[in-house]
């Protein structure tokens, strides 16, 4: 869900912070639930909550979390990101770096719940299991 500057309150904010902890929880427990599974088939389940900057409305703020599984030769063979939050600044729509007069900040929520997140998740996890089954 897309926010502009001006709706950038202290309840979103408190939202974002919220979603965030969330969603590190979760992928914690998924990771703790299934890498057993996976280290029996030789493969490796790791979890990464990533967070750049430290003010969720100040440009090139962005929160999210990746799940990927590891091979036995410890190469990447699957990832899936979930970006949580992005703040970028516009200029007629396009994101720059720089400021420039009349640009624009946004910034852009994860609009799914984190039920609907754990079960795509899930889903991908139970997808990388049967690949393997193969």
């Amino acid at each position: 869900m897309k926010y502009k500057e001006k709706e950038f309150t202290s309840d979103l904010k408190e939202k974002i912070k919220n979603t965030e902890a969330a969603l590190k929880s979760l992928i914690e427990k998924l990771v703790n639930e299934n890498k057993p599974v996976f280290k029996k088939k030789g493969l490796d389940l790791d979890a990464e909550f990533e967070r750049l900057g430290n003010d969720p409305f100040h440009p090139g703020y962005s929160s999210s979390i990746s799940i990927g599984i590891y091979d036995e030769n410890c190469e990447l063979t699957d990832l899936q990101i979930i970006k949580i939050w992005e703040c970028e600044r516009h200029f007629l729509g396009v994101p720059v770096s720089k400021k420039i007069p009349g640009n624009k900040i946004a910034g852009d929520l994860l609009d799914e719940s984190s039920e609907e997140i754990k079960q795509e998740l899930k889903d991908f996890i139970g997808e990388q299991l049967t690949i393997t089954n193969d």
